[in-house]
């Protein structure tokens, strides 16, 4: 599984289910972290802040190459790794 910080405002929006995407950027390192899963059923924990006990939730996503939307943080015009939320599945 992987877990992956997230600031708040996105934290909170995913939970409301307002935002139903997260990006990251084309990076070699995010490449190759990705590259380790299967981009159609990823188990991604996202951890708002870095602490033991940080707020998290565990969503099955799916990975593309997209424009993401400027309205959850993306520039415009740009590609990302986008990680489709599919589903919540533990939060806490």
């Amino acid at each position: 599984m992987l877990v992956l910080p997230i600031k708040k405002k996105w934290f909170d929006l995913i939970l409301s289910g307002v935002k139903k995407e997260e990006y990251r950027e084309i990076k070699s390192y995010w490449t190759s972290r990705f590259n380790k899963h299967d981009p159609n059923k990823m188990i991604i924990k996202f951890k708002n802040g870095y602490s033991k006990n940080a707020p998290y939730f565990v969503a099955d996503c799916s990975l593309t190459i997209n424009k993401g939307k400027e309205e959850w943080g993306a520039e415009p015009n740009k590609d990302y790794y986008c990680l489709k939320i599919n589903q919540i599945i533990e939060k806490e």
